[in-house]
């Protein structure tokens, strides 16, 4: 009985047990079935933030805050920790890590001049000056050269470099694999969520990790496109990091299920979590 019992409410039991996980209920109870891409204002915790789209946003807590993503250990102290987040959006991933490591340094890259725009305003609004000056932002794509790119906008958490030249706009670009090679310390978290782009940044920084110990990466397998997985699994093992994949674009019978219902772009998205094998 308490075996049938436990599989009918672990789900329920599991975000109820944890405090951010009744928040996340909270929040998606009162901002669920409000309408998409207007302005919010939120309080949450101890936060009281501005998003330009609910729903993405409660997604983008449920996996900072809830089921804590980018959470990392370190031994040293937090005044040493190094973390570079590559598609910091409206801030929430930079709020997270300057709450497990509150002097922390982030630099944060946020392409969507509107989005950064929301990234400033919520980290100086939850941050004292010292810890929001510890944060450096730059308002540009990573990409694999400094040269610009077409940057398509959703207004939400979806922008990226396309080829569909009658909608996007050239936006300043900056070369991870130059940002890699110019930090003098250990960098302890590469972020990447950048839509589509993670694979082809990797490969041109494949020889630049070798002072990284933590990447999360978000991958992207857009339909008609080919998938390049095994690219980015080769270049974590070459560079002596192990590995876990999470998927989060689940698929009920993928055989016949060869198209999400839910997601007219994407046949898989996963994400990966990759930290430097040390043994």
């Amino acid at each position: 009985m308490f075996f049938f019992l436990k599989l009918i409410f672990k789900e329920m039991y599991y975000f109820f047990k944890n405090k951010n996980g009744r928040e996340f209920l909270r929040l998606a109870f009162w901002y669920g079935k409000k309408p998409r891409y207007k302005i919010q204002k939120i309080r949450t915790l101890d936060y009281k933030l501005e998003v330009p789209d609910v729903l993405s946003w409660l997604w983008q807590f449920e996996e900072i805050f809830f089921q804590e993503f980018y959470l990392f250990s370190s031994q040293k102290g937090d005044k040493n920790i190094k973390i570079i987040d590559c598609g910091a959006n409206v801030g929430m991933s930079c709020l997270y890590f300057k709450k497990k490591f509150p002097n922390a340094n982030i630099i944060a890259f946020e392409p969507d001049e509107k989005i950064a725009s929301f990234l400033e305003k919520n980290l100086k609004n939850n941050l004292s000056e010292s810890q929001f000056q510890q944060i450096e932002i730059h308002k540009k794509a990573v990409w694999v050269h400094n040269e610009g790119v077409d940057f398509e906008s959703d207004g939400a958490d979806g922008g990226m470099i396309s080829n569909h030249k009658n909608t996007t706009k050239k936006i300043p670009s900056i070369s991870l694999k130059n940002v890699l090679l110019a930090q003098k310390t250990e960098i302890d978290m590469l972020k990447m969520d950048i839509e589509g782009a993670e694979t082809e940044v990797l490969q041109d920084c494949k020889d630049a990790l070798n002072n990284v110990k933590n990447i999360f990466i978000e991958y992207h397998a857009y339909i008609n496109q080919p998938q390049t997985l095994n690219l980015i699994l080769e270049i974590l093992t070459k560079n002596n990091f192990r590995y876990f994949v999470k998927n989060s674009l689940d698929r009920k019978s993928p055989f016949i299920n060869q198209k999400p219902k839910n997601n007219s772009q994407m046949d898989m998205q996963l994400n990966i979590f990759a930290y430097k094998n040390d043994e």
